[in-house]
């Protein structure tokens, strides 16, 4: 399976070890059945989920993939969109899915460049069966990098994007709407009926790419400081272990 993906290695073990674990034992629950997971986002890094490890171990885990519809998704998918069993195109907030298809969606680095969220979750949820597993991996909105995220002016993101991720195509719209943060996740899950089971707050500006990686280090600490915490400093990114209930009267979408 090709994916493309960033980050520190610390932060990408400590992420695998936080999705792999619930999604191994998610398979091992189903009895030997086929597992079919949905990538929604083109930059998810989907090998944190430790699917070649299951696939070694002979289960069957079949993986697709749903993004917009625009010139950089299209790019990416381009460029990976054969690895997967298939492939779905077009506006998130209607875009058709299998209603209940899905064991596993994973989320990963495409709500913070997206507009409508909630809208966009509610499609992703429909297309979970009741019982699976909603795995969200977001940046924080709350967070200084988030913010010097959407303040940068474009050719300076430009610059940063290709420097921390060569080869692949963006940067994306740095949109981040209130439903990106921790306040945010929470209330969407509670208004949906929908049962957060883990959650974990990652950093993963990288400490390597010399002058750059610090400047922006040092700029988030500033930002940080002078907004006296609003925008914090001690991580970047928020991860979910999210599940569908299987009560038929449970409020979900």
């Amino acid at each position: 399976m090709t994916t493309v993906g960033n980050g520190t290695p610390s932060a990408r073990a400590s992420a695998g070890r936080f999705f792999a674990g619930p999604l191994r034992d998610y398979v091992l629950a189903g009895l030997g059945r086929p597992i079919n997971v949905l990538q929604a986002g083109c930059l998810a890094p989907l090998r944190e989920l430790g699917i070649s490890e299951l696939e070694e171990g002979g289960f069957d885990v079949s993986v697709s993939i749903v993004d917009g519809d625009d010139p950089l998704a299209r790019q990416v998918l381009g460029q990976t969109g054969g690895a997967y069993d298939e492939v779905f195109v077009g506006d998130l907030r209607t875009v058709s899915l299998p209603p209940r298809g899905f064991d596993v969606v994973y989320c990963g680095r495409l709500l913070e460049r997206v507009p409508h969220v909630e809208l966009v979750l509610d499609r992703l949820t429909s297309a979970l069966r009741p019982g699976g597993l909603l795995l969200i991996r977001v940046a924080d909105r709350d967070s200084a990098s988030a913010l010097l995220d959407r303040r940068l002016p474009g050719p300076l993101r430009h610059v940063i994007w290709h420097r921390l991720r060569p080869g692949i195509p963006g940067p994306f719209p740095a949109i981040y709407e209130r439903t990106v943060s921790e306040r945010g996740i929470a209330s969407y899950a509670l208004m949906r009926g929908l049962v957060i089971a883990q959650r974990s707050a990652e950093r993963t500006i990288p400490a390597t790419h010399g002058r750059l990686s610090s400047s922006v280090r040092i700029t988030c600490a500033v930002i940080s400081r002078l907004s006296n915490g609003r925008f914090g400093n001690a991580h970047d990114e928020l991860l979910y272990v999210i599940r569908k209930p299987q009560d038929r009267f449970a409020r979900v979408v």
